[in-house]
C-alpha cells in the first residue's frame, strides 16, 4: 500500500499518521519527493482499512500495491534513483560508461586499457578479477591479485572501478572495490544477495539468462531489504532460439524498467552480442532508448585476449563509438 500525501502539508499530523502506522505492524518507507510525499506501506496491510486513511486531511490518495517488490517499485520511490559510484554517478542526467576488459591479465595490459578507455570517454572502469567460465580449463581470473591491479588503474586515472564478486567468501577482498558486479549466474544466488544487502557498496545487478523482468527486479528487491539501496541494473541479453548473436538483447527492458522501477538500468552490449561489430550499433541503440549507460568490454590486442577477445572492442573502435553516443546523449538532455 502507498500513501501518497498533500503539498504543504501538516508536519505534526504526519508524525500522528506514522505512529498509527507503526502501531499496524507495517515498515513504513517514506519518500520525500520534490513534487510530493509517498509513504510505502511493507508488510501485511490488509487489515489496514484505506478508506481511513484517505479521510485524514494531509493524504491525497491511497493506493495498494499488487507487485511483490516493493523497495524497488516505482510507486513507493516516483523519482529516479542516482546511485553514487565512487567520484561519479549512475541515473539522473549523466550517461554512464563502464569499460574496460574483460578480464584482468596482468599490470600493462589493465592500466594501458584503463588510460584508453578514460580518454575515450568513460567514467568507470571494468574488469574481471574472479572470472565465470563455462569450462573448467578456461582461464578464471588472477582473483584478489587482479583486484589489487585494477585498485592501481585506479589510483593511476580516477577512474572507480567495478568487478564480479562469485561467492560471499569473497567479499572482504572487495573492500575498496567501487560497484560490486552480481552476474548472470549468480542474480538468483539468494544468501549471496542477501548478503549484499548488508554492505554499503553500490551493486551492479545482472539480469539471469532466462529470467523474467519481475524475477531481476525480485533480485534486487533481496538487496534493498538488507538495507542496500544502491542498486544498478544491467541488461545483458536473455538466451533465446537465435543462434546468430551469443543472445539477445532485450533493449525493451529499458522502458519496462523504467515504467516499474526507480532503478538505473544500463546495458551491456558485449556480452548480449559476443560480437564486437554489433556493440556499437547497440550501444548507440541503448542512448537513444533511453538507458542510464553501458558497459562494454575493450582490450588493447583483442586477437590475443584471454577471455571473450570476439566481443572487445580495440580503444580506437571504443573512441569512436563514444563519440557518437555523447552526440546522442547531448540531443537526450
Amino acid at each position: 500500500m502507498i500513501v501518497i500525501l498533500k503539498q504543504n502539508h501538516d508536519p505534526k499530523q504526519l508524525d500522528e499518521l506514522r505512529a498509527w502506522l507503526e502501531e499496524q505492524n507495517v515498515a513504513i518507507q517514506a519518500n520525500y519527493g520534490v513534487h510530493s510525499t509517498v509513504l510505502g506501506l511493507i508488510g501485511d496491510t490488509a487489515a489496514i482499512d484505506s478508506d481511513l486513511i484517505e479521510a485524514l486531511d494531509i493524504v491525497e490518495t491511497v493506493k495498494r500495491v499488487s507487485e511483490p517488490y516493493k523497495k524497488a517499485n516505482r510507486k513507493f520511490h516516483p523519482e529516479n534513483s542516482v546511485i553514487p559510484v565512487g567520484v561519479t554517478t549512475v541515473g539522473g542526467l549523466d550517461f554512464a560508461v563502464m569499460a574496460g576488459p574483460c578480464s584482468v591479465e596482468n599490470r600493462e595490459q589493465l592500466c594501458e586499457v584503463a588510460h584508453a578507455v578514460k580518454a575515450g570517454g568513460a567514467t568507470i572502469l571494468r574488469g574481471g578479477a574472479f572470472k565465470p567460465r563455462t569450462s573448467p580449463y578456461a582461464f578464471q581470473g588472477m582473483r584478489e591479485s587482479g583486484i589489487d591491479l585494477l585498485l592501481e588503474a585506479k589510483k593511476q586515472t580516477g577512474l572507480p572501478i567495478v568487478t564480479e564478486i562469485m561467492d560471499i567468501s569473497h567479499l572482504d577482498a572487495f573492500a575498496d572495490v567501487d560497484c560490486i558486479q552480481v552476474g548472470a549466474r549468480n542474480m538468483q544466488n539468494f544468501e549471496l544477495l542477501k548478503e549484499l544487502g548488508h554492505c554499503n557498496t553500490p551493486i551492479l545487478l545482472k539480469r539471469g539468462l532466462s529470467s523474467t523482468i519481475q524475477e531481476w527486479l525480485m533480485s534486487a528487491e533481496y538487496i534493498m531489504a538488507g538495507g542496500n539501496e544502491n542498486v544498478i541494473l544491467c541488461e545483458r541479453g536473455i538466451r533465446t532460439f537465435e543462434t546468430a548473436t551469443r543472445n539477445t538483447l532485450d533493449l525493451s527492458a529499458v522502458p519496462v524498467i523504467k515504467e516499474l522501477s526507480h532503478l538505473p538500468i544500463i546495458i551491456d552490449p558485449s556480452h548480449a552480442t559476443g560480437i564486437s561489430r554489433y556493440v556499437k550499433p547497440l550501444a548507440i541503440a541503448a542512448a537513444a532508448i533511453g538507458a542510464d549507460g553501458i558497459m562494454t568490454e575493450v582490450h588493447n590486442n583483442p586477437a590475443k585476449a584471454m577471455c571473450d577477445g570476439p566481443q572487445s572492442l580495440t580503444p580506437a573502435q571504443f573512441a569512436e563509438m563514444m563519440r557518437e553516443i555523447q552526440a546522442i546523449v547531448a540531443v537526450r538532455r
